[in-house]
């Protein structure tokens, strides 16, 4: 099973589980921990289906320049045929849609299925085309993007102006980590690891808005805590995301680029409990940061990036 659970990057299903899950949460404003309802359930499981999907696919295309780059994953090493990894990756792709139509189905509302029309097509996009283009991190954060809004459209949202802070602070964000780790097989340049670090910082800027908009029209989110706190918090966890890519812009050598760039990726779970916190409040933030334990046992058994 080790090929199969480094194929689809293990660790990094526990982000995407966890963005689906706190976009419902926003929306919804569930504050009693309770089992969710199917279409959070379904977004969930869209969600693990078109990353795992997006994964393989990426691989299936890489192959020749892995063969080169990087011989022991699981496709040039042989331990997985390409011809099957490649059937897998279009069924989990199927998976995931059939799970979004699932979620727009018991949520009555059609916006799930067109998001995951939407994610479909951008996973395609960026696996067969765009990664190796300038447009690549802009898919590759479209995606991050269109995540949030499958848990978001499954709770009936988004539902005001604040909320679309979100998916795309997470779609820039996420843009940014791609953009930073363009080079991360081999010597990465200072300026893209600049511009990569930048981008990110601006991302998670803009998904504070989702506190700071409503605290500038005097709309308290979770009256057990303040927006200032709230934005403190936050800012203290963007500045640990953005120091650690410092650090690799400073000495830009392969170990502390992968190691900046699997900090980014596993803050993501963080991030979304932080957001989820000033939703719903400490409970279902607990409940999501919880989603780190898999990050952090899966990284154990396979590398994140």
């Amino acid at each position: 099973m080790l090929p199969w659970l480094r194929l689809v990057r293990l660790p990094n299903l526990a982000t995407a589980a966890a963005d689906s899950l706190a976009g419902y949460l926003v929306v919804s404003g569930l504050q009693a921990v309770q089992w969710p309802p199917a279409a959070c359930w379904l977004a969930v499981l869209a969600s693990l289906a078109f990353y795992a999907a997006g994964m393989v696919l990426n691989d299936v295309y890489d192959v020749a320049i892995d063969r080169a780059e990087r011989p022991e994953r699981p496709l040039p090493s042989g331990a997985i045929p390409v011809g099957r990894a490649a059937a897998i990756g279009n069924l989990l792709m199927a998976v995931g849609a059939v799970a979004a139509c699932g979620a727009a189905f018991v949520a009555n509302t059609p916006w799930p299925a067109f998001v995951g029309a939407a994610l479909t097509a951008a996973i395609w996009l960026y696996d067969r085309h765009a990664k190796a283009t300038p447009l690549g991190p802009a898919v590759m954060g479209a995606c991050r993007g269109l995540n949030w809004l499958l848990g978001m459209t499954a709770a009936g949202g988004p539902t005001a102006l604040h909320q679309w802070a979100i998916p795309l602070g997470m779609a820039i964000y996420v843009a940014g980590i791609t953009l930073f780790a363009r080079d991360e097989a081999g010597r990465s340049r200072r300026g893209t690891l600049v511009a990569g670090a930048v981008t990110m910082a601006a991302g998670l800027a803009v998904a504070a808005g989702f506190v700071w908009l409503p605290w500038r029209e005097g709309i308290v989110l979770v009256a057990t805590l303040p927006a200032p706190t709230w934005l403190l918090l936050w800012g203290i966890l963007s500045a640990s995301v953005v120091l650690r890519a410092i650090q690799a812009v400073a000495s830009p050598s392969i170990p502390r680029v992968r190691a900046a760039v699997g900090n980014a990726i596993m803050a993501i779970i963080t991030l979304d409990a932080v957001l989820v916190l000033a939703a719903c409040g400490e409970r279902w933030a607990v409940v999501v940061i919880c989603l780190l334990a898999w990050f952090l046992l899966g990284r154990r058994l396979v590398p994140p990036t």
